[in-house]
């Protein structure tokens, strides 16, 4: 067996099946492989096969902000590591028009999933890519140690109002699609100043099947069902609104 070969059956034993919808988060030095950034997305594509879709965070906010507000569907790279940086550049990936928390798509639903987004004034709103998983049976996969990364969580803060997540000043962006189309629009951003987000937690509300672990190469994996962590979530919501978040140490 190949290497290839090995980790495309280790995803299948983590729960990840042709004709899924899945997000990625992804830490690419985490899996310890000799394989490029394209050739492992490319073992999930060809995993995925033809009915399924893969999501990558495209997020650009740390160079799209209020003192440079122009996002470009085409020439804004995101700023969460290499793997979303390579999907950018491969064939039939399209990306969701968004200034700071847009996503690149690819597969069967790329389309419906990415082509609503523009319509949000919020990072993740209702019409994200990362909310419309949601009712597609959408999994949450994280490659490596990295759960805290879960920007899912983020829209589930928006539904809950969770009184800390959002600055009340709205910002002007502009936005410029793939077709060199740009028009300004005010956005809310994300606060986040005196808090640290503690998305770990996710681990104490889900228990499998909802929530699975394993290995891919050397990366710890953990893979999330988006319905059952909504509902779980929006319930310890209900009881704190700051059950995910911890107050930053002055």
């Amino acid at each position: 067996m190949n290497e290839k070969q090995k980790i495309r059956e280790q995803l299948i034993n983590l729960g990840v099946n042709p004709g899924d919808v899945v997000m990625m988060h992804s830490s690419m030095k985490s899996l310890g492989t000799k394989l490029t950034p394209s050739e492992f997305l490319q073992v999930l594509m060809d995993l995925l096969d033809d009915d399924g879709t893969l999501l990558l965070p495209a997020l650009t906010y740390e160079g799209v902000t209020s003192e440079n507000p122009v996002f470009s569907a085409l020439e804004s790279e995101p700023c969460v590591g290499v793997l979303p940086k390579t999907f950018m550049k491969m064939p039939g990936v399209k990306r969701s028009i968004h200034p700071t928390h847009s996503v690149f798509a690819w597969g069967k639903r790329a389309d419906e999933l990415t082509s609503r987004h523009y319509i949000d004034n919020t990072p993740v709103g209702e019409n994200s890519p990362f909310m419309l998983i949601t009712e597609m049976d959408g999994k949450l996969l994280f490659i490596g140690d990295i759960l805290y990364s879960c920007t899912y969580m983020h829209g589930l803060e928006e539904i809950a109002n969770a009184p800390y997540v959002m600055k009340k000043d709205q910002v002007s962006f502009t936005l410029v699609d793939e077709n060199g189309k740009s028009a300004e629009k005010l956005y809310f951003v994300h606060d986040f100043e005196d808090w640290e987000q503690e998305y770990e937690r996710i681990r104490d509300i889900l228990s499998e099947p909802y929530i699975k672990t394993g290995i891919v190469c050397d990366a710890p994996c953990t893979l999330i069902s988006a319905k059952d962590l909504k509902k779980a979530a929006l319930l310890e919501f209900e009881k704190d609104a700051y059950s995910f978040v911890s107050k930053k140490q002055n």
